[in-house]
């Protein structure tokens, strides 16, 4: 009898939902390669959340104060305490110790998360003291937040060089390579496996189906674009199409009602859509910020899109990533100053102007590619096809 290999895959989000997705359609595909999985989930629960047959150990909820990561809340909505840091660690560690993994994969450390390091790195350590120490791997985006200081991501490498047996880079290199947003990316280099973009698979119709589909990722950032959209559907090439706005699990109830009102009553509302890939492979448009979740989606879908990227001086991810795709034709970009109602009614009528794009170019199927390395790995196999 074959023993199935054991994986130990921890994800914390602190704002947006989009790692959590992420995770959960990589974590679909080690379950149906045979793997047994735990998964460690240390944010806020989500609606919807189907854990794909894992086995899920929920820690006690951490999230950002209202984004700014250096202030962490606990349940009660207070700033966690230190015994509350401390009652998470010896949850981790407990985890640990009775999972008694093959594998450890770390969503996003040690590239982010550092605001956790007081229970990943005594994981890290104890997962090592292990008789039989398992294999560890961070799982990554393509394309890395930039503006940190180089102590942090010399850090990074550090800690790399210390703990990890790989990287996990959901990203196809023909594309972006990680080091276009992570300067000592040469240092890793042969850690370092690029698995194509972690893409939903499209199995079945969804159960409703719409033209023009507006959506905002988790909410919390997206709401600009929705208003924008809004005043753009009724002058738009698109204005008797059926329009489907989704607007997030963590938009504001107040604003919530109050799109909805703005809108009127001949379109529809939905705080959150699970299989938003099948709902845009039915759609002529896709209307959207850049996160990673959402243009896989929309590459899943193959359909026309327009993206609007949520960027700063330190949040520069979207941009890249819109960028990327506009300047190879596979979607339409809009900046800060053109979310409005003119803009927008000028991209979408610029958009479906044109043939839907080609999506076939782009390395996808990160998933079961990522499952592919770690089922190599549990083997003892070589790696290096990967890199």
């Amino acid at each position: 009898m074959t023993v199935k290999p054991r994986i130990l895959y921890y994800v914390q989000h602190l704002l947006g939902v989009g790692h959590v997705f992420r995770t959960m359609r990589i974590v679909s595909a080690l379950m149906q390669r045979g793997f047994h999985v735990d998964l460690i989930h240390g944010g806020e629960r989500l609606p919807n959340f189907d854990a794909c047959g894992a086995r899920v150990h929920f820690l006690p909820s951490l999230v950002s104060d209202r984004g700014d990561f250096s202030v962490l809340l606990g349940e009660d909505g207070h700033p966690a305490s230190d015994d509350y840091r401390a009652e998470r660690r010896d949850r981790l560690l407990k985890i640990l110790a009775t999972s008694i993994p093959d594998i450890i994969v770390t969503e996003a450390f040690p590239f982010g998360r550092r605001q956790m390091h007081f229970e990943l790195l005594p994981l890290m350590d104890a997962a090592k003291a292990l008789p039989a120490p398992p294999r560890i791997f961070a799982s990554v985006r393509d394309i890395l937040q930039e503006g940190n200081k180089p102590k942090k991501d010399r850090q990074t490498v550090e800690l790399v060089h210390r703990y990890f047996d790989g990287v996990l880079v959901h990203g196809d290199p023909d594309l972006i390579r990680l080091d276009a947003t992570f300067p000592f990316a040469e240092e890793i280099a042969y850690r370092t496996y690029y698995t194509g973009i972690v893409t939903p698979t499209i199995d079945g119709p969804a159960p409703e189906t719409f033209d023009v589909v507006v959506s905002a990722g988790g909410g919390l950032l997206g709401r600009e674009l929705i208003a924008a959209a809004i005043e753009a559907k009724p002058g738009s090439a698109l204005r008797d199409a059926a329009w489907c706005f989704q607007t997030g699990p963590y938009l504001a109830e107040s604003d919530f009602t109050c799109l909805k009102r703005l809108a009127g009553p001949d379109v529809v509302f939905r705080p959150f859509v699970p299989d938003l890939h099948r709902t845009l492979a039915t759609a002529r448009l896709s209307i959207s910020l850049a996160g990673y979740n959402t243009v896989a989606d929309i590459m899943a879908a193959g359909c026309r899109a327009i993206v609007s990227p949520q960027w700063n001086d330190k949040e520069t991810e979207q941009l890249h990533r819109a960028q990327l795709l506009a300047e190879r034709g596979l979607v339409e970009m809009i900046g800060h100053r053109d979310k409005n109602a003119s803009a927008l009614g000028a991209a979408i009528d610029r958009v479906m102007a044109r043939p839907k794009p080609d999506w076939s170019a782009i390395q996808r199927d990160g998933a079961g590619k990522t499952a592919d390395i770690l089922a190599r790995a549990a083997a003892g196999a070589d790696l290096a096809v990967y890199r």
